[in-house]
């Protein structure tokens, strides 16, 4: 019979939990910024829409796996998709002019759509900046 040990926590715990979360709101809010681009009929060409499958959905949800078993690649991959996600996202919504900036995305019809595409690109870059330091805490940290 195994002696009974109370619970203890680790120091990488918490960025363990606080990656998972960063992860857990991306899909949330990217689900919410896809649904707008849907309603808002912006589409994106072949390549755009497979880089943001592979990196910005499936790749933090392997991250989130890979943290969750305590696999410290997964900070990596957190890293890498998040930083990825965030130049592309920061590029399209914020530089390049054209249907996918948050600046012309207003001349819309759907106006609620269109409030729902900005705060959500914005939301997106900030979890992705937060995606980003967790998985440089991750990786820098011997713990985790």
């Amino acid at each position: 019979m195994r002696e009974y040990k109370p619970f203890r926590r680790r120091s990488g715990d918490s960025l363990r939990r606080v990656s998972i979360a960063i992860i857990a709101f991306h899909v949330i809010v990217t689900a919410a910024h896809g649904t707008a681009h849907n309603s808002l009929t912006i589409l994106m060409n072949g390549w755009q829409n497979a880089y943001i499958f592979i990196v910005i959905v499936l790749l933090p949800l392997v991250a989130a796996y890979l943290i969750w078993k305590r696999a410290r690649l997964g900070y990596l991959i957190l890293f890498v998709s998040m930083l990825g996600a965030l130049v592309f996202g920061g590029y399209y919504h914020f530089v390049l002019a054209g249907g996918d900036n948050v600046n012309t995305v207003a001349h819309h019809a759907m106006r609620s759509w269109a409030q729902v595409f900005r705060v959500s690109a914005v939301v997106l870059a900030l979890v992705e900046f937060a995606g980003v330091v967790a998985g440089v805490f991750g990786l820098v940290n011997r713990e985790s």
